[in-house]
């Protein structure tokens, strides 16, 4: 596919590619040889460029910093055995990032400048994606707020950037959730159906104390009764009760993730009932005292599916038995695993080759 954009290209001298152990990879920590970036000032988008990755300089006072006008996404890109790369729902994406920019008063990024500029990055960097099944290759766009100046008004000025990342799996296995009955993630009204990065920095707190009595997750509640629940700290959540698959409706306060709405369209395609709507943290557990609570997971980018084991309530763990075949959530597993590696039919027509 031909980009439409003119990108100003500078390679590395040398390639770091070679010193990694695609072997042991750990989620984030280790970045490909270029990234993509382009800057906006005077109320336009200036020339894009693909560098070599390198550290930033910036100004103390950078706007950023102080006053918090940073937004991000998260994607992957998969190598298919034909040699092609293919990135899951790009356009979905980069119509989020536009979310989350209007909600904080950043600019549109030009969807056509987003892909071009993803495209152009990953044909330079492909040989970066792992060939292992399981793995990817982990795709950050960025963008912040770089007036240097104090004082609360909107930017004026902003960058974007597209880093890329090999990753293996975020989880590597079930997880033990705490629901949170203290903190707030988000309100109505705030920012929580967007990426905005203070998000983030809000739930770090509860997360860590919750790792400190053995739960790997947050199972976040509504900011007023902390009685229905909304997510978790770095996925939204479903739960199969019966036969009904069902997840917390979308509002300002939940992120609406474009894995979760992938396997909501999936569900209604194979048949399957689904419900969008409240629920209370009592429901689920007087759905696990009938032995009706045959699935618990959480759904996301980097996590894709991952089974939930135990749900930390009032001093209690209530388990998801291990008799339980959770049939949904694998079937959705094992069909995004191999869809995402061309081995089998993308009927929604989700894949896009990039490069």
């Amino acid at each position: 596919m031909k980009t439409q954009t003119q990108i100003k290209i500078q390679k590395t001298a040398k390639s770091r590619i070679n010193n990694i152990d695609f072997d042991k990879l750990v989620f984030g920590k280790e970045f490909s040889d270029h990234m993509f970036m382009v800057d906006y000032a005077n109320g336009a988008w200036g020339t894009p460029e693909i560098l070599p990755f390198q550290d930033l300089a910036f100004n103390p006072t950078l706007f950023a910093i102080h006053y918090g006008q940073s937004i991000f996404e998260g994607l992957k890109a998969y190598r298919y055995e034909d040699g092609s790369i293919n990135v899951f729902r790009p356009e979905e994406h980069a119509k989020r990032l536009n979310i989350s920019a209007e909600r904080i008063c950043m600019p549109e990024i030009p969807e056509q400048l987003f892909l071009d500029g993803l495209q152009t990055l990953l044909e330079i960097d492909k040989e970066w994606i792992p060939k292992d099944k399981g793995k990817s290759l982990y795709i950050r766009p960025v963008m912040f707020a770089t007036d240097q100046v104090l004082g609360v008004a909107p930017s004026q000025t902003y960058k974007f950037i597209i880093l890329t990342s090999p990753v293996d799996a975020y989880y590597s296995g079930d997880v033990k959730v705490l629901v949170e009955e203290e903190y707030v993630r988000a309100a109505e009204g705030g920012t929580g159906f967007v990426k905005v990065a203070g998000n983030y920095a809000a739930s770090l707190l509860p997360a860590k104390k919750a790792l400190a009595k053995g739960y790997n997750q947050i199972l976040w509640t509504d900011c007023k009764e902390h009685k229905y629940i909304e997510e978790c700290g770095t996925m939204n959540v479903m739960f199969q009760i019966g036969d009904t698959i069902v997840t917390p409706q979308l509002s300002t306060s939940i992120l609406s993730g474009i894995t979760r709405k992938s396997i909501l369209e999936l569900a209604k395609h194979w048949g399957y009932k689904t419900e969008e709507r409240k629920i209370s943290i009592d429901e689920i557990v007087e759905a696990h005292a009938k032995n009706q609570l045959n699935d618990a997971f959480g759904t996301g980018t980097a996590a894709t599916i991952t089974h939930i084991s135990h749900i930390g309530y009032k001093g209690t763990d209530y388990n998801i038995p291990a008799d339980k075949t959770r049939e949904f959530s694998m079937r959705v597993q094992e069909y995004f695993t191999k869809l995402k590696h061309g081995e089998v039919e993308d009927f929604m027509n989700w894949m896009r080759v990039l490069a």
